[in-house]
């Protein structure tokens, strides 16, 4: 399993509440584009819509995914298209249920392989307040504190 992008700014915006693991319906050449590296989730969210039989799907909306070099040129190609979710029924009811809460949305944490499958790990999160994250730039500095005095005191 290789990790080919992660949302680094997701762990600081949210309070990751439950993670699902789940697939990604991508073309061809933005399979090579993904697997190369060349995406970027800065700005992604999940979202839900509903097909033509009005059952209800999960999207990756405003994901980057370039258009792969070596591929050549493609005519109206959208880099933040939306891309469909693949999940099972109880999962997604499950989820819609969750979203329903208060303060409460989907966000994408990483996009991997695993096997020959590209995998996105999406979160239940809730997003935090100014001053919750200054409280987690406070922790995070009082362990990285503590961890330098320890190495100290070890030598």
């Amino acid at each position: 399993m290789s990790v080919l992008a992660v949302n680094k700014k997701a762990g600081f915006d949210y309070s990751i509440l439950e993670t699902f693991e789940a697939g990604l319906v991508l073309l061809g050449y933005e399979v090579k584009s993904v697997k190369a590296g060349h995406i970027s989730l800065k700005e992604a969210y999940i979202d839900f819509r509903t097909d033509k039989d009005g059952h209800p799907e999960l999207y990756l909306l405003k994901a980057h995914v370039p258009l792969y070099k070596p591929a050549g040129k493609v005519d109206d190609y959208n880099p933040t298209r939306s891309r469909k979710l693949l999940l099972r029924g109880g999962e997604i009811a499950h989820l819609i249920g969750k979203k329903h809460q208060a303060g409460l949305t989907l966000i994408p944490l990483r996009i991997y392989t695993k096997n020959s499958f590209i995998k996105l790990e999406f979160g239940l999160a809730q997003g935090r307040k100014k001053y919750d994250k200054r409280e987690v730039i406070k922790k995070r500095e009082v362990e990285r504190s503590i961890r330098t005095l320890t190495k100290r005191r070890q030598r």
